[in-house]
């Protein structure tokens, strides 16, 4: 259980939030203890409604709009996020989009390919930049606490060994994320802050929806030695294990929520 010291809750803020990944996030999060800021592209009764669901476990959450690829605003979004509950603990950058079109590299679109990058790179590297600004300015001006404020990053199991052949503007820009946590975490350990990936494998969500029946084949086979889907919920207690510092000393370490997807059996 996450604890700030001082007879309150720590703040994680959880990008995407409006979605199935960021709703299992939400929720382990606030049973683990925190209080939360949910972000996704606008307001909506889904979100407003997880927000109510979240209080039946003691968590304060808040809904808050922001499109993460405004990487102008993202300086003040953190701080309107900051100012939600007067500190900030943890940032989950959740936030993704998936290709527009599955298909053969050959045939990528520079709309496609920028749009990947634009929300699964660079946004993610601006608002990773402003939140460790954040942190560093509270610096002093609140109790020290035993819990260690942490960057959590979802990336994909597809980023070192595995090629998605038809996601190649996807997996690019989650490899390239996965090399800017890396840096971070070499640049924010000194300071106290943790920096963490973890690479959910095959999760039923809308981005595999049309790849169902693909990858329920894959899966009956083997290539999953777990040989069942991803559950939501394992990548929430992962990232829930990871901010409440379950893993202290794990500078930029890479955490494989995938059912074993990476290892390939002979």
């Amino acid at each position: 259980m996450a604890t700030n010291g001082a007879g309150g809750r720590p703040v994680a803020i959880v990008t995407g939030a409006g979605g199935g990944l960021g709703g299992a996030i939400a929720h382990a999060l606030a049973n683990s203890g925190f209080d939360l800021v949910l972000n996704d592209l606008e307001v909506t009764e889904h979100l407003t409604a997880l927000c109510a669901d979240l209080a039946s476990v003691g968590a304060r959450a808040r809904p808050l709009a922001q499109d993460i690829a405004r990487e102008h605003e993202l300086a003040a979004f953190v701080e309107r996020a900051h100012d939600e509950f007067g500190r900030l603990d943890c940032l989950v950058n959740n936030a993704g989009v998936s290709v527009l079109s599955r298909g053969d590299m050959l045939d990528v679109t520079v709309e496609s390919f920028d749009r990947c990058i634009g929300v699964n790179l660079r946004a993610q590297f601006f608002l990773t930049q402003a939140f460790a600004k954040r942190l560093l300015r509270d610096r002093g001006a609140a109790a020290p606490t035993p819990l260690r404020p942490s960057i959590i990053t979802i990336t994909t199991v597809a980023v070192d060994d595995i090629v998605g052949t038809v996601l190649a503007e996807y997996g690019i820009a989650k490899a390239g994320l996965s090399h800017m946590i890396k840096h971070f975490a070499v640049r924010l350990a000194p300071l106290g802050i943790d920096c963490y990936e973890v690479r959910p494998g095959m999760l039923k969500t809308s981005m595999t929806e049309s790849s169902r029946a693909k990858y329920d084949a894959l899966i009956e086979s083997g290539f999953v030695p777990a040989r069942r889907w991803g559950e939501l919920a394992d990548v929430g207690h992962t990232v829930a294990s990871l901010a409440g510092g379950a893993l202290r000393y794990a500078v930029g370490q890479v955490i494989s929520a995938d059912g074993g997807m990476r290892l390939k059996s002979f």
